[in-house]
């Protein structure tokens, strides 16, 4: 079995084989998430504590936290299931993944170191590996170089040099997200404002049509009103010549 150790304080990982299946049988029947000693992997690891994070068997399957078996099964995964992207609107699908329980047909496991031992294991927690990259997002700045509101940002961007296929070295430095910037402000407020006028226009053009409503209803009663008073002089008027004739 392949133990693949992950140092998160140090960003190095190492993979080690195992084949002692006295060693191995202290990792079976173990549940992901759990955590394991050191010493279990060899002498080299005393004082190390770590946890198990996944793995995968001979044919690939991933470890799926919270399936409580350690064999495999076929899930039947809908959208927003781990390992599996719907292609339709509402679709299902069955897949397979290994349960959470550590067994013996994984062929890797992974394990995070959580707390380092006295010695220095090399290639895992002997020296950092340096960030290539730096933080993009504003606030991440501020916080990695304890600055204030009112510092400029955009003097703190970690740079890195680097040299094109023509020779040439250039730099490169990332572009600062959710920077608030005096056009940002002036969009905001323009936004804001755009925003206010269209309901007071709004509130202006459902007045206007009240008052047209209300104006093309008084008409209507005015000409029912004038309607009906013609056809009561018309029919007192015919009713006086009947009886004038009469």
């Amino acid at each position: 079995m392949k133990i693949n150790i992950a140092a998160p304080t140090t960003g190095q990982q190492k993979v080690i084989e195992i084949d002692d299946e006295k060693r191995l049988q202290q990792l079976y029947e173990r549940r992901m998430a759990q955590e394991v000693d050191g010493s279990v992997l060899g002498d080299d690891f005393a004082g190390y504590v770590l946890r198990i994070s996944g793995g995968n068997d001979k044919q690939g399957f991933p470890m799926r936290q919270g399936v409580l078996t350690n064999s495999r099964v076929r899930l039947l995964c809908a959208k927003g299931a781990k390992a599996y992207r719907p292609r339709r609107a509402g679709e299902r699908k069955r897949k397979s993944v290994r349960g959470c329980i550590v067994g013996q047909d994984i062929a890797v496991l992974n394990l995070v170191v959580t707390q380092v031992g006295e010695n220095a294991i090399p290639g895992l927690t002997d020296e950092p590996v340096p960030r290539r990259l730096g933080p993009k997002r504003a606030n991440k700045i501020r916080a990695l170089f304890n600055l204030s509101k009112e510092d400029d940002v955009r003097k703190y961007v970690i740079a890195r040099t680097y040299t094109n296929k023509k020779g040439v070295s250039c730099t490169k430095r990332p572009k600062i997200q959710r920077l608030v910037t005096p056009l940002v402000l002036q969009r905001k407020r323009a936004r804001r404002a755009a925003k206010m006028n269209s309901v007071l226009r709004n509130k202006e053009e459902a007045a206007a049509y009240k008052k047209v409503v209300a104006q093309r209803l008084a008409e209507q009663r005015e000409a029912r009103r004038s309607l009906i008073s013609k056809r009561r002089s018309t029919r007192r008027s015919a009713k006086l010549a009947v009886e004038a004739t009469s």
